[in-house]
């Protein structure tokens, strides 16, 4: 059974960087296609980028070119970089495969971007 952690969250202000991880346990991590989610309070939960087996990145509009997914096979990690951030990216920050399974969201990890 896999499970995902995530970690790298905080506090930042407006036009802060922060860098996630989300460190898999488990088998196959290699062969999963993977994605980063947030979920704003009162809305849904998005998909922000998501990222091939082959390490080849598809980002949402809103984050296109402030945002780089990168995956480590061999750490069975994969890493969001957040530039330029905006009070908008507020939002817990999950990773799960993609399409997503229920069975594997984590506890998410929070970002806040205020001044």
């Amino acid at each position: 059974q896999v499970h995902f952690v995530e970690s790298g969250g905080g506090l930042v202000q407006p036009g802060g960087s922060l860098r996630l991880s989300c460190a898999a346990s488990g088998s196959f991590f290699n062969i999963r296609t993977m994605g980063w989610y947030r979920q704003a309070p009162g809305k849904q939960r998005d998909l922000v980028a998501h990222i091939s087996l082959g390490g080849n990145p598809t980002y949402a509009d809103s984050v296109k070119g402030r945002f780089t997914i990168s995956r480590d096979n061999a750490k069975k990690t994969m890493y969001l970089q957040m530039n330029s951030l905006k009070p908008e990216d507020t939002a817990v920050y999950y990773c799960n495969d993609n399409p997503p399974r229920n069975g594997l969201w984590g506890q998410g990890t929070q970002v806040t971007v205020s001044s």
